[in-house]
């Protein structure tokens, strides 16, 4: 399957987005960890112009507004089970929220009716393949530590910065 690429200058620097041509499949800070791992195929173009690409800008110019954007993307996630439930869980965050790796485990634990650890959780965690709308810098550690950001520290605290959880 052919996947498309565009740019999108945030005050965070850049974002390069992907699609498959009408869902979001990746959206990733410049130079992050694990960056554009959903595309290991070669097969991917860079397309500026698809709808996909106008509503995810329009979408990020609400969110760095400092404004919750009221509609919701369609987002494919290219990846385990496991980690597409971290990811439905990290959706349920709220705005200006934050939660723990720990709450995150135990909560996948009570569904699967067996123990998960923080870590496997913070994995997963790490691999989200669509940042800033799938909020991982939401997830903080047990203690309230900014830990871990693909994208770096630095910018997990101006993204928390920017929801108001942090001045």
């Amino acid at each position: 399957m052919a996947h498309y690429t565009a740019h999108y200058l945030s005050p965070l620097g850049d974002i390069t987005m992907a699609t498959d041509g009408t869902s979001l499949v990746g959206l990733w800070l410049d130079g992050q960890k694990y960056f554009a791992d959903v595309l290991l195929d070669k097969d991917h173009e860079e397309r500026t112009e698809l709808p996909i690409f106008d509503e995810t800008r329009r979408w990020l110019d609400i969110y760095f507004s400092g404004q919750v954007p009221d509609f919701t993307l369609p987002i494919k996630l290219i990846t385990s089970d496991f980690r597409k439930r971290v990811c439905q869980i990290l959706l349920e965050i709220p705005y200006g929220k934050t939660t723990t790796y720990g709450e995150i485990a135990r909560r996948i634990a009570s569904e699967r009716g067996q123990s998960m650890s923080a870590q496997a959780v913070g994995g997963a965690v790490g691999h989200n393949p669509i940042s800033i709308i799938i909020p991982c810098h939401r997830v903080i550690g047990a203690d309230g530590s900014l830990t871990g950001y693909g994208g770096g520290i630095d910018k997990k605290i101006r993204l928390l910065q920017l929801e108001g959880v942090i001045k």
